[in-house]
């Protein structure tokens, strides 16, 4: 049987955008969400056939196989590829993320129930990073969550995808009001990141779409190069950039439309991985997981200011379990921080130490050795009392206890782009 390209759930029932009734949320899912991690095949995108022929080395990565670099000897392998996205840009391929249309009158208020952002205050085309939460208070996922007019557009995470959909479909068992979700099975999605991004997308663009006037975080529906596309200004690298959603059959041609602009080339997960530490930026999994709360995150901003709406009136899953009645955040114990000043890259699981090296207070998340800043940098959770800024720990790397330095993030300046 032919892929399907979309399905719903609405009200208690799954179908195909043909009508045909699914059983569960595992009939939502593609074949690799249903197996367990040991014995499922992996999943590919429309470019795997490209990423072999520009030498990707592939690995398997969130149920898809996708370059973690190309072994391209004149601009391939992971410090190449994340200068050349910081000093002119690349294209990523990110189609295992899970691209989801939300419909129905009470949408929002759902949504709502369920992320800790305002949605309702999005006004249309504008987009927002937001955090799905459990009854505990821990973080589900992270997603972007954009008002489409019509209907909202959001993006989760590829290794969460079939998790984030059997949550929707437990809320809106419980829910009384208008609401559906369309999944799309084969909508692939593109990221076109760094300062040559928005005139390489400018030329593919009608003429009535001037990106000058495009604000980061914000999303339309138009055609690329002739091709039907959804473009959000946003990314994961810190740089200007744009991820543009497609049909499967047209993804190929907007990639190779992409590299003949001025100086793109591809770049694999590995370069994404180091671009996103040096911003900041979380990976899921890694930094956040379903027992970590926003504020230990250092994600509260995600809910907007102490007067905010959503701070006041709560309404989503586990909102009590981090904030007061008055929407003040609840005292924590750990806090995500960045960490730098130590010679020698402390990876993920790196234990953290008091300056005395005697007392173990965290623990590594993520860490690299930093193409831009030719230093290694990290970040993870320390206790609150080691959280401010310029606050001395030490990291055990290979045994060898390194004293590090507690800094602000992001590592290197964000590029987002405003409007004149």
């Amino acid at each position: 049987m032919a892929p399907r390209e979309s399905d719903w759930f609405c009200g208690g029932a799954y179908m195909s955008a043909g009508g045909i009734n699914l059983a569960s949320p595992l009939d939502l899912m593609t074949p690799h969400q249903k197996l367990s991690s040991d014995d499922r095949a992996l999943e590919k995108t429309a470019l795997f056939d490209m990423h072999l022929e520009m030498k990707g080395k592939m690995v398997p990565f969130a149920g898809y196989e996708l370059p973690v670099l190309y072994e391209m000897p004149e601009w391939g392998g992971i410090v190449k590829e994340h200068l050349h996205c910081r000093a002119k840009a690349s294209v990523f391929d990110v189609s295992h993320m899970g691209q989801i249309k939300w419909h129905g009158k009470d949408r929002v208020k759902f949504l709502e129930t369920l992320v800790v952002g305002d949605v309702a205050g999005l006004g249309v085309g504008e987009a927002r990073l937001s955090l799905l939460t459990n009854k505990d208070g821990g973080i589900i996922d992270d997603t972007i969550i954009t008002n489409a007019g019509d209907y909202t557009y959001m993006i989760v995470n590829g290794a969460t995808k079939g998790g984030d959909m059997a949550h929707f479909k437990e809320q809106m068992e419980s829910f009384k009001g208008d609401v559906c979700f369309e999944y799309f099975h084969e909508q692939q999605l593109l990221a076109l990141q760094g300062p040559s991004a928005a005139e390489t997308l400018q030329a593919l663009l009608p003429a009535d779409v001037d990106l000058s006037k495009v604000n980061f975080m914000t999303g339309f529906d138009t055609t690329v190069g002739g091709l039907q596309a959804r473009v959000t200004r946003c990314g994961y690298t810190g740089e200007d950039g744009f991820e543009v959603s497609v049909a499967w059959k047209d993804a190929r041609a907007l990639a190779e439309l992409f590299l003949e602009g001025p100086g793109i080339r591809l770049a694999g997960l590995g370069a994404r991985d180091s671009l996103r530490l040096e911003s900041g930026l979380c990976l899921y999994g890694n930094d956040i997981d379903a027992t970590i709360t926003p504020v230990e995150a250092a994600l509260g901003w995600t809910m907007g200011g102490p007067k905010g709406r959503r701070r006041k009136e709560q309404g989503f899953l586990g909102a009590e379990k981090f904030l007061s009645p008055e929407g003040k955040f609840l005292p924590i114990s750990r806090k995500r921080v960045g960490l730098a000043g130590f010679k020698a890259p402390a990876r993920a699981h790196t234990e953290i130490f008091d300056p005395s090296g005697v007392n173990k207070i965290g623990e590594v998340t993520s860490g690299t050795f930093s193409p831009s800043l030719n230093k290694p940098i990290a970040m993870g959770y320390v206790a609150k009392e080691f959280s401010a800024e310029g606050s001395k720990v030490a990291v055990k790397v290979r045994g060898k206890l390194q004293g590090a330095d507690v800094t602000k993030m992001p590592f290197v300046t964000q590029h987002y782009y405003k409007a004149p």
